[in-house]
Formats: structure tokens, sequence, C-alpha cells
């Protein structure tokens, strides 16, 4: 039988990071849906909202020509992408914590602005809506993601793999959001990829380059873990390590479930969005309030 994409297990850094965070949170995040409105469920949380909208400004750059890039204000781009996420929808507790955390975006943006670095470059769009691949069609299951930035880098007809983070840590050495997205960026388009960086918005000008991932080596690892959510997904197996007590990470999703949260409206895929109450925001997102 041929493979079937509507069939098929999609995986992504997302949903595989949550997995591994906590099997639980991944059925929640990824795969329940409330009884009542057949819809899936999403937390909306300030960071969230933050990152969300300064991701949005950027990928709008990335659609337009190099000479095009800043013609208009990026504030005015970044109002639009605001409005969206304004007061209870984007998780605000008050005015104060919605300005703090508008201003950081502001910020962010400015440094890009002022500081395009790879932003003034060549680039490179998939053109795919969700870039995807088969990560096995013997396994049904495919592979998808957005790769923030690809610059190219004429010298070697190859690109330059780029992610922007907009949160105040490090990416850790595990992680494998560049190992999944020189996965996406080979099989997705024609380039060979030959330098990925990050990008901390927050706190630097330049980018932070890191080792390439060996692509054979990665695909072993990600398929390893896509096949353990299928099996997951096929024995309907989604066990918190801690038990029914929850942890960190699938507690928030499990009190959405229960009745405790706020519903604030639909996100752009239908998905319903929730908000905590104070206290749980402020454990959350701690180091603004």
């Amino acid at each position: 039988m041929p493979p079937d994409k509507y069939t098929a297990v999609w995986v992504s850094h997302t949903s595989i990071s949550d997995w591994l965070k906590c099997p639980r949170a991944y059925f929640l995040k990824n795969v329940y849906r409330d009884p009542k409105t057949k819809h899936k469920i999403k937390l909306m949380t300030p960071s969230l909202a933050l990152g969300q909208s300064v991701h949005e400004v950027l990928e709008s750059l990335s659609v337009l020509p190099r000479t095009e890039r800043f013609r208009e204000p990026l504030p005015n781009k970044f109002e639009i992408a605001w409005d969206k996420v304004r007061g209870e929808r984007g998780g605000f507790v008050n005015d104060e914590v919605e300005y703090q955390y508008k201003k950081r975006g502001l910020d962010m943006l400015a440094r890009v602005y002022n500081h395009p670095g790879p932003i003034n470059n060549l680039s490179v769009k998939i053109q795919m809506d969700l870039p995807y691949y088969w990560l096995s069609q013997e396994d049904n299951i495919i592979l998808c993601g957005k790769v923030d930035w690809l610059e190219y880098l004429p010298d070697t007809d190859s690109v330059h793999i780029i992610d922007f983070k907009t949160g105040k840590h490090q990416e850790e050495e595990k992680s494998l959001q560049l190992p999944i997205y020189s996965l996406l960026v080979a099989n997705c388009q024609k380039r060979k990829t030959t330098k990925a960086s990050y990008w901390y918005l927050s706190e630097s000008d330049s980018l932070t380059e890191k080792p390439l991932p060996n692509l054979e080596e990665s695909q072993k690892k990600i398929l390893d873990i896509a096949q353990q959510i299928k099996i997951g997904r096929q024995l309907n197996r989604f066990k918190c390590q801690n038990g029914e007590e929850g942890c960190f990470t699938c507690r928030p999703f499990v009190t959405i479930t229960n009745g405790g949260a706020k519903l604030v409206g639909q996100d752009e895929y239908g998905a319903d969005v929730y908000i905590l109450d104070k206290a749980e925001v402020e454990n959350r997102d701690g180091e603004i309030l």
C-alpha cells in the first residue's frame, strides 16, 4: 500500500520535544480534542505571545526581496502581530506585564533593524506552506516544520540555517532543533547546508554559530523517537513519569481539561486557546513578574 500523508503520524521539533518532556503533555497538546468543541487545546502564555509576534514579523521579511525588507517600519508590522495577542488573549494578567513583554519585542526588532546581518543578504524560501518529507514511508511517519531563515551563500551555492530565539535561555546542547531543521532543509530544497546558527535576539547583535549535525545520525535518532511516538499513539499509552500528580509540562493542560482555565478564543488553526490564572502564569513566566 502506498504511503498516505492523511493517515501518517506527523512529527516536528515541537511535538518531539513534548514527547521527550512528558508523553501525557504530548497527548494533550497534539492528540486530545475537547469532547464538546472537537477542537485541539492550546495554552497561551506571555512568553509564547512574545515569541509568536516577533517571529511573525521576521517571517514576513523572509518572503520579500532583500531591498524591500525594511521599507515598512518593523514596529508597524509588530503592532499588527501584537493585536492578535493583546490583553488576556496573550495571557497577560495586567497592563504593566503586557507593556514589559511588548517592549522586549520592540527592542528585539530594533536590534534586527540596527544590526540586520543576514537579513540584508540573499535568502532561500522553501516553497511549501509547511515543509515536510517522509521520515519513513515504511513506518508511515512524516517530519515537518518551519525553519526561521535560510541565508543563501553564493560563494558555495549553499544555505545557512538561522533560528531566531526570543527567550532568555540558551538552547541546550542536546537540543534536537538543528538536527531536525537540517533534515528538513536537506530534503525540502536542493542546496547543501554549510552553516547553522542561533540568533539570541534579546541579548546579541550577532549570531551564535553551531556545529552542523550529522544527517545520517540525525535521521536515525529522530526516526527512533518518532517510532516511539507512533507506538504510544497505537497503544494509547501517554503516561507522565510523575504518575497522576503530573509534572510541570503536563499539569497546565490537565488544568484546562478539568475546566480550570479560561477560554479566550481560537488560533489560526482552529484550536481553542486558554490562559491560566495569575498564580499559574507567575510560576511559568516569573522572570517578568
